[in-house]
């Protein structure tokens, strides 16, 4: 863009898709992804950002799901065994954007995440009250601290207790209610705390919790300095004794019918890395343990196209079911702590040895938050924890005009983090379909951000004028408010402002699902592909709500018809 053209987010788009191609290792993804850049085409209505957000999330977005298309389009072309074919990938701006707050867009019932009534539809499995209860939900927030104009960021994760009782709380506080109260409580047991107190007791009781980092501080940092120079994802080898295994074909013409998904995940991301192989039509099992907690409402568009089954790993009986599920999975989604899985024996190294002997390869793939490599690679972590470190938070509050930093609005780095790991998950399949093999794909929350900050802010007079759309409710919020409160704030303004986007069904997936017992709509597929059929092949479902089984026939799940029909 030059300095007389106007702003463009399909042209953005364009050339970040080009930077993606050309930070990606060449083992990350199949050789024939950059001939594919001549069949996407990227499409918009409103060709400018929608976001109240400094970077180009759905510029960057986009990008990355065209590279998803076109990985997908190469294993189209193994599973024909015809060559290379053209095939128009279409990623759309406004699919886009709606897939990157889908979980503010998604409903049961009629009722959205911010409703109050929705929690009647939908199952408890916010066992330890970490977010139903207000005081406890703010054990996850931002807060100032000892140290002059520094914030932390601590995270009760989905427990709360432990980060309370360390920053010297009591667990529950009924009688605190309002926003301002629990601030009022929260915010001065930090506040006599200095960062580095908090890092020692945030290391000694294991929680999630960061220092919000300016990003060119961050930089500065051992992890900072290592992460800046790795691509957004990678896909390493982990054996090479299997022979390729290609594709199953049910002729129902979806690329990945007959593949099968192990997901072990909770909580956006890792969730998502598996619902875009259930879009292009995998067999994807979501396996819960019945004694953990998950976001009840996450799981409305997390588990769309997927069964859901409980699994206590545990217990003897659980681990025999769970490894009889592995003997016959083609990939493993893991999403939880640095090394809990290889604690219980299921690791990468591991999991590739099983399928050695049994003469199959698997892709392994990981979502973390710190990235791989690194002094704080082990270090558990979320959304904000990633969008605090890297220096995004800090951004967003200048962009707001303020010298404080602020979590962004949505999760959006939870999205497009599992639209990474999705592509790490297909060109491990293509890898394994080709050359054979297991393959290990590795994505991370950090590393989403840092290619946030690679594609670079929007330009000063894009973010002037979104400044003026978001509105005096929006430029009024600070660091210590909520993320469902920044979030609330935006979605109603953006639906002030772009009803067609916000409250449009031509962008949601409506269903019948027989395990909420309710009409769900959720945001449909971005990816477009001439002649191939990327859908939802069933509806969400609760966690635990099916056998811990492959066997996917029957169920009570019906599409509904559009509602001009």
């Amino acid at each position: 863009m030059t300095p007389t053209q106007p702003y463009s987010s399909i042209a953005e788009t364009s050339r970040i898709f080009d930077l993606v191609l050309s930070l990606v290792d060449p083992l990350s993804l199949p050789a024939g992804t950059r001939a594919k850049r001549a069949d996407v085409v990227f499409t918009g209505a409103r060709d400018q950002p929608y976001f109240f957000i400094p970077f180009k999330e759905t510029e960057t977005a986009a990008a990355l799901k065209a590279v998803e298309g076109c990985v997908a389009s190469l294993l189209a072309d193994v599973k024909s065994g015809g060559g290379e074919a053209r095939r128009r990938i279409t990623v759309d701006q406004e699919r886009t954007t709606a897939f990157l707050f889908q979980a503010y867009l998604a409903r049961v019932g009629g009722l959205g995440k911010l409703d109050k009534e929705v929690r009647s539809l939908l199952k408890d499995t916010d066992l330890l009250q970490a977010q139903s209860d207000p005081y406890r939900r703010m054990a996850a927030n931002l807060y100032a601290t000892a140290d002059e104009g520094e914030y932390y960021h601590i995270h009760g994760s989905l427990e709360a207790s432990t980060t309370l009782r360390m920053i010297g709380l009591a667990p529950h506080r009924p009688d605190l209610q309002t926003h301002e109260d629990i601030v009022g409580v929260i915010e001065p047991a930090v506040q006599k705390l200095t960062v580095d107190e908090l890092e020692a007791l945030n290391a000694e009781h294991r929680q999630a919790g960061v220092k919000a980092y300016k990003h060119e501080d961050f930089l500065r940092t051992p992890h900072g300095k290592v992460n800046w120079e790795l691509p957004p994802w990678t896909v390493e080898p982990l054996e090479a004794t299997t022979p390729p295994c290609g594709l199953p074909d049910r002729g129902d013409g979806r690329i990945l019918s007959g593949v099968r998904v192990l997901e072990l995940c909770r909580i956006i991301a890792g969730p998502v890395v598996a619902r875009i192989l259930g879009e292009y039509g995998a067999d994807v099992l979501k396996v819960t343990s019945p004694n953990l907690s998950d976001v009840p409402f996450f799981q409305v568009d997390g588990n769309m196209g997927k069964r859901a089954a409980d699994v206590d790993l545990k217990t003897p009986e659980g681990r025999r079911v769970f490894e009889g599920l592995l003997d016959e999975a083609d990939v493993v989604v893991d999403g939880y702590r640095p090394g809990a899985l290889e604690r219980l024996g299921y690791g990468p190294r591991a999991l590739a040895e099983r399928a050695a002997r049994r003469g199959r390869g698997v892709v392994y793939v990981n979502e973390n938050c710190f990235g791989y490599e690194g002094e704080w690679a082990g270090r558990p972590g979320w959304q904000q924890i990633a969008d605090c470190v890297s220096g995004i938070a800090w951004e967003q509050g200048r962009f707001m005009g303020l010298d404080e930093p602020v979590v962004p609005p949505f999760p959006i780095s939870d999205y497009g983090t599992g639209c990474m790991g999705a592509i790490a998950a297909l060109t491990g399949l293509h890898h394994r379909a080709t050359r054979g093999g297991s393959w290990h794909g590795k994505a991370s929350l950090l590393h989403y951000d840092l290619l946030l900050f690679k594609a670079g802010l929007l330009p000063e007079a894009v973010r002037a004028r979104l400044r003026d759309e978001a509105g005096e409710a929006f430029l009024a919020l600070r660091h210590a408010h909520s993320v469902d409160r920044i979030s609330g704030t935006a979605l109603r303004q953006m639906r002030r402002l772009h009803p067609g986007l916000v409250d449009d069904p031509r962008y949601l997936d409506r269903w019948h699902a027989a395990g909420y017992g309710a009409e769900v709509s959720a945001v449909l597929p971005v990816v477009q592909m001439e002649g191939v059929d990327i859908s939802f092949a069933r509806a969400s479902r609760p966690n635990g709500t099916d056998e811990a089984s492959w066997d996917f026939a029957g169920g009570d799940d019906y599409r509904k018809p559009e509602p001009d029909a």
